[in-house]
């Protein structure tokens, strides 16, 4: 991740869920198998240059496997 996130997610949306994942394949082959959905949600962050925003931010998650792959997706200040 290129950003640190600070404080809570906020607004948290399921995207998609199981065979709705188009990469469920490959999420399985690298943390195991799990009940996955895609997620979305808002959050402050810090980026590298230090400046703090808020964004949106999408990630995938499975019970007991937790967050992955969490990307900004854009930001909204």
């Amino acid at each position: 991740m290129d950003f640190e996130i600070l404080g809570r997610l906020t607004d948290v949306q399921t995207l998609a869920r199981g065979t709705g994942i188009r990469n469920l394949g490959r999420l399985r082959r690298a943390y195991g198998k799990g009940n996955w959905r895609k997620m979305k949600g808002i959050a402050r962050i810090r980026l590298r240059t230090g400046r703090v925003r808020f964004a949106e931010l999408r990630w995938y998650e499975a019970r007991g496997i937790g967050r992955k792959e969490i990307k900004r997706k854009r930001c909204l200040d």
